[in-house]
């Protein structure tokens, strides 16, 4: 194994994990930061397994479990007292059965940017990428100011589904979802150990998911959210938050308590979603990862999850190939089919819980929904949602 120069583009959960992977292993590594501080964007977020398992190597599950909300079902209705459209136990995968962390996106990045501080890897911030370009069989990061960087024997894109290191692709979703973060109701009757669900069709979900403590907080939070199409949005606000109100507690009357927290629509940030897939996610000597090689609707609760793993078969092929070029193959070999897979299930799951579709909807209530409550369905779904599908941590060793 080599030693390189690395530039690492962007400090989401991709790119503080890969700079830690790297640097750990001898690798020259500085991080570049559009923001002048880095900081995450963003409520609430599941670590599954596999991306538990990346954060085990890295020496942070301790704090990851310290941080977060231990999770072991995911549970929902179509309406308050509707039929059970879900219903995933994470114990249907047996005795060695894991369990989901729901944790705030700022606890997740301080644990990773705290690690990367220590490890006292470079940070250059107020950097924006605007492109790269191939000199002398390296490669140079190109700023929107018309400075540059470099130059480097490998740069990690991790910049995310706007990336301006990769030319654009995919498709934005109709529908995203306005998320708030919310002190933990504790006598509302919320399942502190499940993400909860209700549904009116496809067209409307109404979650909570339970996120340990955030940085600055003293009391347990949740991540509460609510789709809606992105063009509806500014006729949401428009309208005020007295008749959404209503409408949210006619589907789920026991969300009172979270929403009496929610004073102005300043408090609720709407996250748009987009599906993609860079067909040829690496170029010489540079390789995007996470969302910027691929991102989906969050159905399946995979994204972060997905980068951690990206991070660990790039520092894992970086030991085992004796070339940067080689080794960026090689970690696209590792991750593309259990990428191709996640997103087909992605794509395949999202109309069913967030389309303008009536039929989709009247089937999972109806007939989907009893079945997946059934043996061996119970032990398929809990393995997708775990991320195991694929097996994508034998191939890593992990």
């Amino acid at each position: 194994m080599g030693q390189y120069d690395i530039a690492v583009a962007g400090c989401g959960p991709a790119g503080l994990a890969a700079a830690l992977l790297l640097h750990r292993d001898g690798h020259r590594v500085t991080l570049f930061e559009r923001f002048d501080a880095p900081k995450p964007v963003g409520s609430g977020l599941m670590i599954q397994p596999t991306g538990q398992a990346v954060l085990r190597a890295l020496g942070l599950e301790e704090r990851l479990l310290a941080a977060g909300a231990r999770v072991d079902r995911l549970f929902g209705r179509a309406g308050e007292d509707g039929p059970i459209v879900l219903d995933v136990r994470y114990s249907a995968l047996g005795k060695k059965a894991g369990f989901g962390v729901g944790i705030h996106r700022a606890s997740l990045f301080a644990i990773l940017h705290d690690a990367v501080t220590a490890a006292s890897i470079p940070i250059e911030t107020g950097r924006p990428i605007a492109a790269s370009r191939v000199g002398g069989g390296r490669r140079h990061l190109c700023f929107e100011d018309g400075s540059e960087s470099g130059p480097f024997d490998l740069v990690v894109d991790a910049l995310g589904t706007r990336t301006p290191l990769a030319p654009p692709t995919g498709r934005a979703l109709a529908y995203g979802a306005l998320w708030a973060s919310l002190d933990w109701p504790e006598s509302a009757g919320f399942d502190a150990a499940a993400l909860e669900q209700r549904y009116r069709r496809a067209s409307v979900m109404v979650g909570v998911l339970p996120i340990g403590t955030p940085p600055g907080r003293r009391a347990p939070q949740a991540a509460f959210f609510w789709s809606l199409r992105a063009d509806r949005l500014e006729d949401w606000r428009a309208a005020g938050l007295g008749p959404w109100k209503d409408e949210v507690l006619r589907l789920w009357p026991l969300l009172a308590p979270l929403l009496d927290r929610i004073e102005a629509s300043d408090q609720l940030t709407f996250a748009r979603y987009a599906h993609r897939t860079l067909p040829t996610p690496a170029e010489p000597g540079m390789i995007h990862i996470g969302d910027a090689w691929h991102s989906a609707s969050p159905q399946l609760g995979q994204g972060a999850n997905m980068a951690l793993i990206d991070a660990y078969a790039l520092a894992l092929a970086l030991r085992m190939e004796s070339g940067v070029d080689s080794a960026i193959g090689k970690a696209i070999a590792l991750r593309r089919r259990h990428v191709g897979l996640y997103q087909w299930l992605t794509a395949l799951f999202t109309p069913v819980y967030q389309s303008d579709s009536r039929m989709l909807p009247f089937v999972r209530d109806r007939l989907v929904g009893p079945l997946s409550r059934l043996w061996p369905a119970t032990r398929i779904q809990a393995a997708m949602v775990s991320g195991l599908v694929g097996d994508p941590l034998g191939s890593l060793d992990l």
